[in-house]
């Protein structure tokens, strides 16, 4: 009599088979970048808008808001990776579920947690990206954001100046609006400057302007060709002037010296200053790929869906249990800034008690699917 395999070697050999990961990763992989496209998108979107809106209101020079746009979206590429790494596992398992393929398999002596092993080797590479971003690429891009902003608020109120932009001067005494504005030659066309000098309200209206620097360094904005009406508000005795060349004095901006910020960094900065804050900035740096690893395991014992029945359930508990997972995560590292519990607890509590639920979620379901195979319920 031949001797002919074992059924069950042949179907473990067939669910670990590099296809069968192939195939799963694939429809993984499309999901996920679906989805991050989705949520990077909205977040591009909510950062130019937010950006422009400084821009317009003066608060930020337009040449750098292409550049904090970058800075930001890299910034959030690691919690975006996570979440996207997580809904794309959650929801094709789902589709599994609901299309009786995790029946056939559990029905063929297949357990939940063989699901595992091809669900790491689609997230394996998506969580070393989260690693090297919240590591070290984060860290930079918000120092190099930092650093923009800071040359940014540094200039002098003139070479602030936007073409169509009302712009205050920091002594808030100047209002200053040009029309146009040449780059090549640094000259200003169709000039409006209103200050206040000795209590007298000044305006003046040039047409043309430009910036003159003294030997000594005194630096003047030079209005050729203008009008200035000056008087006290709300008295009719206003002195007209007309000029040819009227200068006024351009005040230099003090040096803003920022403090340093644990968010800017490196790991390695981190680590040799261990302060509060510090530690509470790094255990964030290493629980976002911790958490993404996590998270991955839990998409698989939150995915179950029956498929009689609608899927909106399990989906809305995933994302509740996420955004708690994330809050607390939040909520210990703000702890550990401020002393109150220890950086082991609050790097590993929170984790350790999660991973703590997706076990119990993953006996939980395999025990109801034992339960129901044995009494057909």
């Amino acid at each position: 009599m031949p001797d002919y395999p074992q059924t069950d070697s042949i179907k473990s050999k067939l669910f670990r088979a590099p296809l069968f990961q192939r195939i799963l990763a694939r429809e993984m992989a499309g999901n996920g970048a679906l989805i991050f496209t989705l949520l990077f998108g909205i977040v591009v979107i909510s950062q130019l808008i937010r950006f422009l809106g400084e821009a317009v209101s003066g608060k930020l020079a337009v040449e750098g808001v292409l550049a904090l746009l970058g800075f930001s979206a890299l910034n959030y590429l690691p919690v975006l990776l996570s979440m996207s790494l997580f809904i794309s596992i959650l929801l094709t398992l789902s589709r599994c579920y609901r299309d009786s393929e995790m029946v056939v398999w559990f029905c063929a002596g297949i357990g939940l947690t063989r699901w595992i092993r091809p669900v790491l080797w689609y997230a394996a590479p998506v969580l070393a990206v989260i690693a090297v971003l919240s590591l070290v690429l984060s860290p930079w891009a918000l120092l190099k954001s930092h650093e923009l902003k800071k040359r940014l608020d540094n200039r002098d109120e003139v070479a602030a100046l936007t073409a169509g932009v009302f712009r205050e001067s920091s002594q808030s005494d100047r209002v200053y609006f040009v029309e146009n504005l040449n780059e090549k030659t640094g000259r200003v066309g169709n000039v409006f400057v209103r200050s206040i000098q000795n209590s007298k309200l000044g305006t003046m209206m040039a047409r043309e302007g430009f910036q003159e620097t003294l030997a000594n360094g005194d630096r003047f904005l030079v209005l050729l060709n203008g009008t200035r009406y000056e008087g006290v508000p709300g008295n009719l005795d206003y002195r007209i002037v007309e000029f040819e060349r009227y200068a006024l004095r351009i005040d230099s901006v003090a040096a803003k010296d920022a403090l340093p910020d644990a968010h800017t960094m490196t790991t390695l900065a981190l680590w040799k200053n261990p302060t509060t804050w510090n530690l509470s900035e790094l255990e964030w740096r290493v629980g976002l790929p911790v958490s993404a690893l996590i998270l991955s395991l839990l998409a698989i014992a939150m995915s179950y869906v029956n498929p009689r029945a609608g899927r909106s359930l399990n989906l809305i508990a995933a994302i509740v249990l996420y955004m708690l997972y994330s809050n607390m995560i939040s909520v210990t590292n703000a702890w550990v800034g401020q002393g109150k519990i220890t950086p082991g607890m609050g790097l590993l509590g929170i984790h350790a008690l999660m991973l703590t639920v997706t076990g119990l979620l993953f006996y939980w379901r395999m025990t109801l699917f034992s339960f129901r195979r044995v009494f057909g319920k």
